[in-house]
């Protein structure tokens, strides 16, 4: 029991060891963010033909996008923001200027001396019209919500500073700012690996003796035992947490009820097959992720052959799935694709699984939707771009005849597409956590 204690003491102060005081945080945020507009925005500029963006948002009514473009110290846009981004791909240069009366961090240059020129429009209108761009882009789009953060007040108000010369030029900018949100840089893949380890740990403690003790515990206890553990660490999660319970004497429950926050505490028993739905936020990304414990009985040791058996289509459904994803394909491509081979093989098949990153359900490609199973128009229809992180949602139904019901095997992981094909971002769950208890 001794050694027992020492290993799990020694795994948390491991854990713990990889997260960054404030400071370094913000240090590596800082990093991070230099990097995406140095060497990336140029890139995604380029690709979606956009010359000029002009990002503008309020203080406390940031645009999602500006939210990802605020350095560590900046926590929220200062009065009326205005930041603008200028591609001149002749000369391979890109200025980085705010329309404010401050520098936003050190990547972006205030280019507003409101003494000179006290009308902050007026200001705008100066910068585009010295740069004379072909295509001047703006945050709305239709379908995309996070590509759509131009508020009605400040659209009017720029479209009424704007020359007819100048307001011929602007175009909706949703691909990039799409591209923008999605793609992920060689840095921030190498803290992605971290956060995930991370999350993975959190939820082995929970999915354990130490957390849980049959007859006693409830799936609240345990979702609040992972929000306070998070705290603890100096993280935040980005959704409340939840578990459910699929056991032999219960009728599987909807899919929605699986889902449910609010839905009855329960005591956990021995023999329960335990599923979690957990993510965290840790220097702007997010994780996402849903994983499977049992909880012995007495006289087992290990988990059920058939339990096993079960979890094993759940990974077929997975690598089915990411086996097709394919540059330029849709999301509904590579959904309905998927979809048709599992079932091909006799699996009962549902596939939800969504972009992730600096939003937990982050904007680029929707593959599937639980509650649309035949496809999802608009944002299924967007093509898959490599470099980007996905949610790897999905479950199977499998009939049980020990139990004599069906149960659902509902798994999660973070996903990483790139030039090399699809990965996960650091492993999977492939079998069943089994909890030993007394």
């Amino acid at each position: 029991m001794k050694s027992i204690l020492l290993l799990s003491l020694l795994f948390t102060i491991s854990v713990s060891a990889q997260i960054l005081s404030e400071r370094d945080r913000a240090v590596l945020k800082d990093e991070i963010l230099a990097d995406r507009f140095d060497n990336l925005l140029p890139q995604l500029m380029d690709a979606s033909e956009i010359e000029m963006w002009v990002v503008i948002s309020r203080e406390y009514n940031e645009d999602p996008v500006m939210r990802t473009m605020l350095p560590a110290e900046w926590l929220n846009a200062r009065r009326r923001t205005i930041l603008v981004f200028y591609r001149n791909k002749t000369d391979n240069t890109i200025e980085k200027l705010a329309v404010a009366r401050y520098d936003v961090g050190e990547n972006i240059t205030s280019a507003w001396d409101k003494e000179k020129q006290p009308d902050q429009w007026e200001r705008l209108v100066e910068i585009i019209t010295e740069r004379n761009p072909n295509t001047i882009g703006i945050n709305v789009s239709e379908h995309f919500a996070i590509a759509d953060g131009l508020v009605k007040t400040d659209y009017d108000e720029l479209m009424e500073a704007l020359p007819a010369a100048l307001e011929n030029k602007v175009v909706s900018a949703e691909k990039l700012a799409i591209a923008w949100i999605e793609t992920r840089t060689a840095k921030e893949m190498e803290l992605y690996n971290t956060l995930v380890a991370v999350t993975h740990a959190i939820i082995d403690e929970a999915f354990s003796e130490k957390v849980i003790t049959p007859g006693v515990t409830t799936t609240e206890d345990v979702v609040w035992w992972m929000r306070q553990k998070v705290t603890n660490m100096g993280l935040e999660t980005w959704f409340h947490p939840t578990i459910d319970i699929q056991r032999d004497n219960e009728a599987l429950k909807s899919h929605i009820e699986s889902f449910s926050k609010s839905k009855p505490e329960d005591v956990i028993l021995r023999g329960d097959l335990l599923h979690c739905d957990f993510g965290i936020t840790y220097i702007g990304l997010n994780t996402d992720c849903q994983q499977h414990a049992y909880v012995l009985k007495e006289d087992e040791t290990e988990v059920p052959q058939f339990l096993s058996e079960a979890f094993a289509k759940g990974n077929r459904v997975q690598d089915i799935f990411t086996a097709n994803f394919e540059t330029g394909k849709t999301g509904n491509q590579i959904f309905l694709k998927s979809l048709n081979e599992a079932r091909a093989e006799g699996l009962v098949p549902s596939i939800y699984t969504h972009p992730l990153g600096v939003y937990g359900h982050s904007a680029g490609t929707t593959l599937g939707m639980w509650d649309s199973q035949d496809g999802v128009p608009f944002t299924g229809d967007y093509p898959l771009h490599i470099n980007t992180v996905y949610a790897i949602e999905l479950n199977t139904t499998v009939t049980i005849p020990q139990w004599k019901k069906d149960i659902r095997i509902m798994l999660e992981e973070a996903g990483f597409y790139g030039s090399n094909g699809f990965r996960y971002v650091n492993k999977r769950q492939t079998a069943i956590k089994p909890i030993k208890t007394k």
